[in-house]
């Protein structure tokens, strides 16, 4: 049974290949998504595996990868975890706009579900959720706009001006990066440039609009392109942001055993702030994210 429950904001600062295995489609190797709603996510296995793996790595005690994540299977002190990690679900998403670069995309599902998954954790938010129509958004940064219009990749949304998102993303900054000079830039920009689509254009972009490259496979013998050795990979662009809810028990290790407040005491000081590699393609920079977590 886990006594204590937090959340985990995972922000992508490179392109992140959490792959869902070969497809018959056009990508050949595509993302992970969610079946009911299409968005991109991380599966909670794969981020506890990335967690257990690159722990001492980040600054964590290499004694306590055992006790907190479980014994390998060959192991004669056979327990369960003490760690648990959920489904990362997408919260704001990156596209590409006419004015200031790019803007944070969300929609009132996904802010919807946070918000939820928040609230389930112990962690109280005060966000009044816009329901914008389709084919509208809202924003709090005029500067988006072109006349009354905000142009993200081809198309252009008719758009108002909320000053309840602007307290909205405000908070939200706060809460998803971390602190210090070098997130400052990002942080100011959640706040300023995040805008809510409808869940319906919000679902095209993520489905759409993400990072597609092609690979080729070198022959050893000619040092040149194998037959049929092109294929292409699906990423989730940098700038994207996921949250999961992470659950933590007493260790159930036979000695030095800890209380769910210390273990969750012993992740937050690994974790919070720091880089962890999630995913695949690994030798070629992919699957950076950064980590922040809110405790209830």
């Amino acid at each position: 049974m886990f006594q204590r429950q937090a959340a985990v904001f995972l922000y992508a600062v490179s392109p992140v290949h959490m792959g869902a295995g070969s497809a018959v489609g056009v990508i050949d190797n595509p993302i992970q998504r969610e079946r009911h709603t299409g968005h991109p996510c991380f599966a909670g296995s794969g981020l506890k595996g990335a967690l257990r793996h690159g722990f001492e790595a980040i600054g964590g005690d290499p004694a306590l990868i055992d006790r907190l994540f479980g014994p390998a299977s060959d192991s004669g002190d056979l327990h369960a975890g003490a760690v648990s990690f959920g489904d990362a679900q997408l919260l704001a998403f990156p596209v590409r706009s006419l004015k200031n670069g790019y803007v944070y995309a969300t929609c009132p599902q996904a802010l919807a579900r946070a918000q939820r998954l928040l609230a389930l954790v112990g962690v109280a938010t005060q966000w009044t959720i816009p329901m914008p129509g389709e084919g509208d958004c809202l924003l709090s940064n005029p500067a988006l706009l072109s006349g009354a219009k905000l142009h993200l990749e081809a198309f252009e949304y008719d758009a108002k001006v909320s000053e309840s998102l602007r307290a909205l993303a405000t908070d939200l900054s706060v809460r998803a990066l971390p602190t210090g000079d070098a997130c400052q830039f990002f942080r100011d920009k959640l706040a300023q440039d995040l805008v809510v689509l409808s869940d319906t254009d919000f679902a095209y972009f993520v489905q759409n609009a993400t990072l597609v490259e092609p690979h080729v496979r070198i022959d050893e013998d000619s040092g040149t392109a194998s037959d049929g050795g092109l294929f292409y990979t699906e990423n989730l662009p940098p700038e994207s942001l996921l949250l999961a809810p992470l659950l933590a028990s007493g260790t159930r290790s036979k000695a030095d055993k800890l209380e769910a407040d210390e273990v969750l005491v012993k992740l937050k000081t690994a974790l919070d702030g720091k880089l962890l590699q999630v995913g695949g393609d690994a030798t070629t920079g992919r699957g950076l994210v950064m980590l922040k977590l809110q405790e209830g």
